[in-house]
């Protein structure tokens, strides 16, 4: 086929764009003029020069890292985040060919509905011979325990993700059903605020629908979903280590939702409840962002860490809305596309609107014949498969050779394990612009569509994201792949309204107390205080250790022994500048502020994630004593800098209340520790300057104290000083405030363990001398504060 002759334009930008022969491409169409809905981005893009691209290019990006976008990539050795691999020239869309790609979006999500209610109801599609019942009976994702079981909302289905291209002729079709757990609208808003910040000027230019109105609809539908308003809406995250976590904690901040894992969770006679710090509170709606069959290890899965004991018992007691329902997994297997064609025409009367890719499943003979004697243009895969016809494995077959070079007869293995295989048509994806190196060149994509049940219907997404292949093979869209993520724009031939996701409203203002918070979260937000606190102290010291060690020389000095002795319990070996226990701490830090992400400033998460990264750097050289004592000084000015972010930043909810628990528990165990072996009638010569100057308190002292350092003076001003910030008894001060603040059982005027032995403690300290503080007293201090860490988890966290 002779190629079209590009029609001449006034661009030099797009001199050289050649999409390939026999492609549909969303710039140009076929006879290489360019597509009106473009032309804004392109002048503007034509009018800049290279530098100019290049930084507002860096303006997305920068975007994206200070606010902690972020995939995992999955290897043979494990999972690590990478940065957002944005495309940064977005794909623009006209809304007249959208709104029709939505009109089949939103047929095709009834049909789904459809067929859902169907496969755990009455079964009719099988029983009429529309669907062999071996491809339900053995799909994994098929859970005989929720057959039967009707959801309480009515449906099945409120949130769907479907993969589109264009086939070569230029219409659209569907890739696949995203139904199980959908992913990716979250990424969709953070790809739309980078662009916006890259093309600021051709965003409104261009009249790009917004999409704040979509999740402000979307909101108000899961808050309808409540019974007459009473229960929690939540998002169920498998955790931190899942692919899209990110997205899960960034929506559920966006949406002002609760962030849960299953462990959270609770069944107690049937009804859904999370652990809070007040104690258990219903759950009436979950927005599942984990696979179905690990979500209750008594009914599904046994092997399932995940789940929740109980939670198919809650939705057949009709006491929680799980969106989607549970099992909904089956409609993504790639063989239900040879079936929705008719299917579609029996439930709904009609044929679909929008097409999916021609599929045929090979264990019927006809279908097994075509697919034989058309291997040259097949896909062929196992038939439960959910990939997408182009994320090829070495259990695909395309074009009659396996991915992986293998010389089995595909013939033969065709032939052999028809049933279990679908052919599918060769994929020829559409080609979009991508900027690579400075120039525009067509790049194979795909779109991921959103739609969302609202109470007048289903609602898609006026956008989404397009999956961008790095070089012309289809088959390196996925990011695991190295495939980038681009912004899709839906461009109306009119201004459009600016839209937010809180709306207009007329009422009177009101103030919202901050939501319940959930145990785990309190309990990391306590041990997230606990190590920062932890490492702060164990710098100082190591610091005091290193100036100490290059003043002595090669002389013996008794009191760096004491300081070797005092870091020990604390796994402290000296072999490195950072030693790998204190590289411990901050991942211990890292781990407990990435649990709890949904809470966490992204301001907060980079300092603590900067500190971290700086210790392991300096972990990996040989320094001197001088040397090692500034990398602590670095340390200790990077760690103030993350507790003064949290300060300033940091809501005074129950969170920063548990964190500032966490930090005067360990602050007060650090410092009576270090007067327990530094103030120490045997402790070496020096030891009172050392505890003096690890408490932090040197100028105090100086000022305080018109003599010389001796043990009344240190045990006076870091034990029972009120105006030192960091004595034992200004911790047992913030204890007491703090705890006076946390939820208490209404019916009981008692005080609680925990808050018995703040007071005790807080008067004792309050009424001793330096006298009194003896080094077994000393050491008594530290295991008070640790009974009341073990009171304050009880209470509230356990």
């Amino acid at each position: 086929m002779e190629k079209a002759k590009p029609v001449p334009h006034r661009f030099p930008l797009l001199d050289g764009y050649r999409p390939p022969d026999g492609v549909a491409d969303e710039l140009l169409r076929a006879d290489g003029s360019l597509r009106e809905v473009w032309e804004p981005l392109i002048r503007h893009l034509s009018e800049m020069k290279r530098g100019e691209i290049d930084q507002s290019f860096a303006r997305g990006d920068q975007y994206l890292h200070d606010a902690g976008v972020y995939f995992r990539h999955y290897t043979a050795e494990g999972s690590t985040p990478r940065d957002w691999p944005l495309s940064h020239v977005p794909v623009v869309i006209a809304q007249e060919e959208w709104d029709q790609l939505a009109e089949g979006l939103i047929q095709r999500a009834d049909l789904l509905e459809r067929v859902m209610a169907d496969l755990y109801g009455s079964g009719a599609l099988v029983s009429g011979g529309l669907l062999p019942a071996q491809l339900v009976a053995r799909n994994p994702e098929w859970l005989r325990p929720l057959v039967g079981i009707h959801p309480r909302s009515g449906h099945f289905l409120h949130v769907l993700a479907f993969e589109v291209g264009r086939s070569p002729d230029g219409s659209w079709l569907v890739l696949g059903d995203r139904t199980q757990a959908p992913s990716g609208n979250g990424f969709a808003l953070e790809n739309r605020m980078a662009t916006s910040r890259v093309f600021p000027d051709v965003f409104a230019e261009a009249n790009v629908e917004r999409l704040a109105g979509f999740y402000r609809e979307f909101r108000e539908a899961l808050n309808a979903l409540r019974p007459e308003g009473e229960g929690r809406v939540a998002i169920l995250t498998p955790g931190q280590h899942t692919s899209t976590y990110f997205e899960h904690a960034y929506i559920a901040r966006y949406l002002g939702y609760l962030l849960l894992e299953c462990e959270d969770l609770r069944v107690v006679k049937g009804r859904l409840m999370v652990r809070t710090i007040n104690g258990l509170e219903p759950v009436s709606v979950l927005w599942r962002r984990l696979d179905s069959r690990f979500a209750d290890p008594l009914e599904l899965d046994e092997n399932s860490a995940l789940g929740t004991p109980g939670m198919v018992e809650a939705i057949r007691a009709g006491t929680v809305t799980m969106m989607n329902a549970l099992g909904s997994g089956v409609l993504e297997a790639r063989a239900l596309m040879a079936f929705l064609p008719r299917i579609s025409r029996t439930l709904l009367g009609e044929e679909l609107k929008l097409p999916n890719i021609a599929t045929w499943w090979c264990g019927q003979g006809s279908e097994m014949a075509y697919v034989r004697d058309n291997l040259e243009r097949m896909m062929i895969g196992p038939a439960m498969s959910t990939q997408l016809p182009f994320e090829l494995d070495s259990a695909t077959a395309l074009g009659g050779r396996f991915r992986d070079a293998a010389e089995r007869p595909v013939m033969d293995w065709l032939q052999e394990n028809g049933a279990d295989l679908v052919g599918q048509e060769a994929v020829t994806l559409s080609t979009t612009p991508a900027m690579i190196k400075g120039k525009l060149v067509p790049r194979p994509m795909v779109i991921r569509a959103f739609a969302v049940r609202t109470p007048q219907g289903w609602t898609v997404m006026p956008g989404g994201y397009a999956r961008i292949g790095r070089t012309e093979d289809p088959t390196a869209l996925a990011m695991q792949n190295g495939g980038s993520v681009a912004d899709v724009w839906v461009a109306s031939p009119r201004p459009v309204a600016y839209e937010t996701i809180s709306g207009q409203t007329d009422s009177a203002f009101l103030r919202r107390r901050p939501g319940r918070l959930p145990a785990r979260a309190a309990d990391n937000l306590f041990w997230l205080g606990r190590n920062i606190e932890r490492a702060q102290s164990t710098v100082r010291t190591l610091r005091a250790y290193h100036l100490r060690k290059d003043e002595s020389g090669n002389r013996p000095l008794p009191v760096l022994d004491h300081l070797r002795g005092h870091l020990k319990p604390r796994g402290i070996d000296m072999k490195t500048a950072v030693p790998t226990g204190l590289l411990q701490m901050f991942e211990l830090a890292q781990g407990c502020a990435g649990k709890v992400r949904d809470r966490f400033s992204d301001d907060g998460l980079h300092a603590l994630d900067d500190l971290a990264r700086t210790a392991r750097h300096y972990s990996t050289l040989e320094m001197d004593g001088d040397e090692t004592s500034a990398v602590m000084s670095l340390l200790l000015q990077k760690l103030a800098g993350f507790s003064g972010l949290v300060s300033d930043n940091m809501f005074r909810s129950s969170g920063w209340r548990f964190m500032t628990m966490g930090r005067a528990l360990e602050r007060g165990i650090q410092i009576s520790q270090l007067l327990a072996d530094f103030a120490d009638p045997d402790a070496p010569s020096g030891s009172f300057d050392v505890a003096i100057e690890i408490g932090d308190s040197v100028m105090s002292h100086r000022r305080r104290y018109n003599v010389e350092t001796n043990r009344n003076t240190v045990i006076d001003l870091l034990a029972l000083d009120p105006e030192n910030p960091r004595s034992v008894i200004s911790q047992a001060a913030i204890l007491m405030a703090q705890q006076e603040e946390l939820p208490r059982e209404s019916l009981s005027t008692q005080m609680r363990p925990a808050a018995r032995r703040i007071l005790r403690l807080h008067t004792q300290l309050a009424i001793a001398a330096p006298e009194d503080m003896q080094t077994k007293a000393l050491y008594g201090l530290s295991q008070q504060l640790m009974r009341i860490s073990d009171d304050l988890s009880a209470q509230y966290m356990g």
